[in-house]
């Protein structure tokens, strides 16, 4: 899963890393990387701490109401805090480096895990490898149309767009 999480970060990371005067060229991987564990790290320690309402109300966040999502929150205070502590970037360049990345690529995911077309992403496979399989015997899907709808594709469709 950290993987592919790595794959949507590069593919978002042009403007708020690679190209950005803020963040050398020698740290640009390493700041992708902490990027990846940021997310993967601070939604396995919600989950270990007992946030599993908020890691799963995350992925029946609208892409545009995701900064207010606590565990969005949580992933990029967690990533600031390390790319100002390891890289040397400033509070505000970590901002903004935060702010320009983490939004899309939560909101990618959450989009590709909401596609049931879609099988790079699935729900109970991220909870899965979150909790280390304790969640294995529980149905995530269920759980997740509970805590929200039946997430984003509120029409049922199979994608998510302006008529959910």
């Amino acid at each position: 899963m950290l993987d592919q999480i790595i794959s949507l970060i590069r593919e978002h990371a042009d403007e708020t890393i690679i190209n950005n005067p803020d963040v050398p060229n020698e740290h640009n991987e390493a700041v992708v990387a902490e990027a990846g564990n940021s997310i993967t790290g601070t939604l396995k320690s919600m989950l270990a701490g007992g946030q599993a309402k908020d890691v799963l109300s995350l992925f029946n966040t609208a892409p545009e109401n995701l900064n207010s999502n606590p565990a969005m929150q949580q992933v990029s205070g967690n990533f600031m805090s390390g790319i100002m502590e390891k890289f040397g970037i400033s509070s505000s360049q970590a901002m903004s480096i935060a702010s320009g990345l983490l939004p899309m690529v939560l909101g990618k995911l959450v989009s590709r895990t909401n596609n049931p077309a879609d099988n790079g992403f699935q729900i109970q496979d991220i909870f899965n490898q979150l909790s280390n399989n304790k969640t294995s015997g529980i149905d995530i899907s269920g759980l997740l149309s509970k805590v929200g709808g039946s997430g984003m594709d509120k029409d049922g469709d199979g994608d998510v767009d302006l008529n959910d």
